[in-house]
């Protein structure tokens, strides 16, 4: 009875990793730098509820992002992921923390489109990985993360940097968070997915 349970967790696993939509954006190439607050327990949940730093989007949205920071490295910066594709089950573990729809998802709503595959949540860096300051740390649950709120200059001029060369391939920000981006062409009808990481990929 053993092996047969085992047998079957092993084909369950094959059959879930093959159905994934998702690309790890490791495979287009390109140079990045990561910050998976959530691999972490460095987080508003304070715990780590991802087993290893990855970015899995939609072919698309993963072709996008490359592209993105081709130009970002052109201008001599880098794109520094903090997360992309997020389980649905990691959405609800959020929700039960922090359930406000400015900042969270409602899992049992519409969600995010984080969930989609379809989304992320970034910044830039130099080449040599030296931070730019953008007003606030990621995942502030405060005004001064809000994409119309006044900053200095040299804020609004990396934000600029950031948003302009974004929506150029199809990305803008929401309002609450400027590090959050949806690609607008894969914004609805897009399925939910509650698929774990591929620390192997």
């Amino acid at each position: 009875m053993k092996k047969l349970i085992l047998l079957f967790t092993f084909f369950s696993m094959a059959i879930q990793a093959q159905d994934s939509p998702l690309i790890n954006i490791e495979s287009l190439g390109g140079i990045y730098a990561y910050e998976v607050k959530y691999a972490t327990t460095d987080n508003f949940l304070k715990a780590a509820v991802y087993d290893c730093e990855q970015c899995l989007l939609l072919p698309e949205i993963a072709k996008a992002i490359a592209a993105a920071n081709h130009d970002f490295c052109e201008l001599g910066y880098k794109i520094k992921f903090y997360d992309c594709y997020r389980p649905l089950s990691v959405q609800k573990k959020m929700w039960e923390i922090f359930p406000n729809p400015s900042y969270v998802g409602n899992p049992y709503k519409s969600g995010s489109i984080h969930n989609r595959g379809a989304a992320i949540d970034m910044t830039i860096v130099t080449l040599d990985d030296k931070p730019l300051d953008m007003g606030s740390s990621y995942d502030h649950f405060g005004k001064e993360a809000h994409i119309d709120h006044p900053h200095n200059d040299t804020v609004n001029a990396n934000r600029k940097i950031l948003w302009d060369v974004m929506k150029i391939h199809g990305f803008a920000p929401i309002r609450t968070e400027w590090w959050h981006f949806n690609y607008q062409a894969k914004n609805y009808g897009l399925k939910v997915l509650d698929i774990d990481f591929d620390c192997d990929q």
